[in-house]
């Protein structure tokens, strides 16, 4: 089909060569045979009037005007698929859908167990692809490759809806046993005290301790660095060290492993974990189903508490939102 001369099939070609810049995997993405892609290459050449890409290797390096194009086209493309191809009634209780979500292993613990659980009662064939923050989170969204991005807010993009999960702040923790933390923890202590620190993207609350060392000029003693939040604890265990972890997983971890917490011997503001989500999810049924499922367990979370002495976990109250019954359906309906 053309458009003011532009066969509309060359864009999906175009959205596959950028997306991976290699002419074999591109042609596979869209079920195009070599020959046939080789020859949507030379048909959008001649209509833009431009080489596009160039060969450096077997990869493909797009030209200034392919990646101008990139954006414009990716969106017209995701537009499409839901404005008219996903236009339809989302029943959960049927439904297969797989979301794909960037978030901690912070968040994943303290948040998105609950979140896991609840769709299991009503929408048990509804699949996740929980994966680690990406440093790339906005690229990301603007392709449409992720369906939910779960980080502070301050690491977020502007150019996505976005809306608040719930608060926290960063604790000092030891083992229960490290006499260090009996007594008050001074500046001075904290940074000669041995420690285990996050090193994973910088896309996540590890960026919030980064941020506030580099722009101090400080270093700390870091003698075990580890990619995600949940392994600082065991390698405290039995030793001297400490770290640095956000209160809410704190609390969700001592109910297992001998913890003590502290308070910070300097300033760091709380941080508010927030949701964000492509722009053209807005109309998207399922994306608005689990957008709300996350929104209302996150609202039942109790605030962190702030008591830094290491004590019995109390019960829960349980949360009184009621769960999308199976059978509700959220429509779509035309614009």
């Amino acid at each position: 089909m053309r458009f003011k001369g532009l066969d509309l099939n060359l864009l999906v070609a175009l959205d596959s060569l950028l997306t991976e810049r290699t002419l074999t995997e591109a042609a596979r993405r869209i079920n195009l045979s070599q020959p046939a892609m080789s020859a949507a290459v030379s048909r959008l050449r001649a209509y833009f009037g431009d080489e596009l890409f160039a060969m450096r290797g077997r990869r493909l390096v797009p030209t200034s005007r392919a990646l101008r194009l990139a954006a414009p086209v990716r969106e017209a493309l995701l537009q499409i698929h839901l404005s008219i191809i996903l236009h339809y009634e989302f029943n959960p209780a049927e439904s297969d859908r797989r979301f794909v979500i960037r978030l901690s292993d912070c968040s994943t613990l303290v948040l998105f167990q609950k979140v896991v659980e609840r769709v299991s009662q009503s929408a048990p064939n509804v699949r996740f692809e929980l994966l680690p923050p990406a440093d790339d989170h906005d690229e990301l969204l603007r392709r449409g490759e992720v369906d939910f991005i779960i980080l502070p807010d301050t690491l977020m993009s502007s150019a996505h809806p976005k809306a608040k999960l719930f608060e926290d702040r960063l604790v000092c923790v030891g083992c229960r046993t490290n006499k260090q933390l009996s007594r008050r923890l001074t500046f001075e202590r904290y940074l000669s005290t041995g420690q285990v620190a996050v090193r994973c993207t910088p896309a996540g609350t590890s960026a919030i301790e980064e941020c506030f060392f580099f722009e101090h000029g400080l270093k700390r003693r870091v003698e075990v660095a580890v990619q995600s939040f949940s392994m600082v604890p065991p390698m405290l265990l039995g030793t001297g060290r400490i770290g640095m972890l956000p209160l809410r997983l704190v609390k969700h971890l001592e109910r297992t492993t001998p913890l003590r917490i502290v308070d910070l011997p300097f300033p760091l503001p709380a941080f508010t974990e927030t949701i964000q989500w492509p722009t053209f999810h807005n109309s998207d049924p399922a994306s608005t189903w689990m957008r709300a499922i996350i929104l209302q367990e996150a609202s039942c979370m109790a605030p962190p508490d702030d008591s830094t002495q290491a004590s019995s976990p109390a019960k829960a109250a349980p949360c009184v939102s009621s769960p999308t019954p199976p059978n509700d359906r959220i429509r779509l309906d035309p614009q």
